[in-house]
């Protein structure tokens, strides 16, 4: 198998795991509350991490941090898994996944907007353009099959799935400008986040509200293959591509996959607009990633 061919296979990987978490998250908090399926997710997530850097043979990189590390490692642990998360399963608690998913996604155009005051950059003309398409998809998918009355719509649940975007671009900016390794990175972030976990369990007598089996399942499972290993499996995937472009784009069919999974597992219906909203969505981060690699 060739450097390409693992690429892919990588990157296909992940994007299978990937489109799973919506069912996943529906299973979970169909059992339990959102603080107590995180914290397992979370304290799931830093094993695995830990695993990942002990095997890699980078464990001194942790063990001998420095102030600007750890600093930077409490921020994007705070930001994510802990506020991130937070947000985004409370929107999955109160939407369809199908619903919820979609609305997560626009986090790229965020990041053309949060790049300007953050990272001093430029926006090009034709974001603007793309943040209008994918709004318009927004709209559609939103409105859960009535897209002329959208009166069902559960707004704060709107409002969260796609808040929960500005977190998500806000830990990639903060990420990037972290020039650390991103296994090392990755553990010590979820390592600070399981110390604000056990902080916000104790504070809210989360502990008393533990998961049942299925929901402790759907817990460790989000923390392995949405949080933890899949994230490391992304990444080499990109490391070992000859076309980053092309391996990136892999990751928009993850949606249109999660329809199947949410139809057949928990018997969700696909509304009409799911689909055609979410080409719109992937029609506009596609514009925007377009325009910000022709800039480059």
């Amino acid at each position: 198998m060739t450097r390409t061919q693992k690429s892919y296979l990588y990157a296909i990987l992940a994007v299978l795991f990937w489109s799973t978490i919506p069912t996943v998250f529906k299973i979970g908090l169909s059992e339990t509350k959102v603080l107590p399926m995180l914290a397992v997710a979370t304290f799931t997530s830093a094993i695995v991490l830990f695993a990942a850097v002990l095997f890699t043979g980078k464990i001194s990189l942790v063990l001998k941090p420095d102030r600007k590390g750890i600093i930077s490692s409490m921020i994007l642990g705070l930001v994510n898994p802990f506020i991130y998360y937070i947000i985004l399963l409370k929107a999955y608690s109160l939407l369809p996944g199908q619903v919820a998913q979609p609305l997560n996604m626009i986090w790229p155009l965020i990041l053309v907007f949060l790049s300007v005051p953050l990272l001093k950059q430029k926006i090009p003309a034709k974001s603007f353009l793309a943040l209008f398409i994918s709004f318009a998809g927004v709209y559609i998918v939103s409105s859960q099959g009535n897209p002329l009355n959208p009166g069902i719509t559960n707004m704060p649940g709107i409002l969260l799935a796609a808040g929960s975007s500005f977190f998500w671009a806000l830990y990639f900016i903060f990420n990037m400008k972290d020039g650390r390794d991103e296994a090392v990175k990755l553990f010590t972030g979820f390592f600070f986040a399981s110390v604000y976990m056990i902080i916000a369990m104790y504070v809210t007598n989360g502990w008393s509200e533990m998961p049942g089996i299925k929901g402790f399942a759907a817990s460790v499972y989000t923390g392995i293959f949405e949080m933890g290993i899949t994230f490391l499996l992304w990444l080499k995937a990109l490391n070992m591509a000859e076309n980053t472009a092309r391996v990136s784009n892999l990751v928009y069919i993850a949606p249109f996959i999660s329809l199947v999974f949410l139809y057949f597992i928990i018997n969700e219906p696909v509304y009409y607009t799911t689909p055609a909203g979410l080409v719109l969505i992937v029609a506009g981060i596609y514009i925007q990633n377009r325009t910000r690699r022709v800039a480059h």
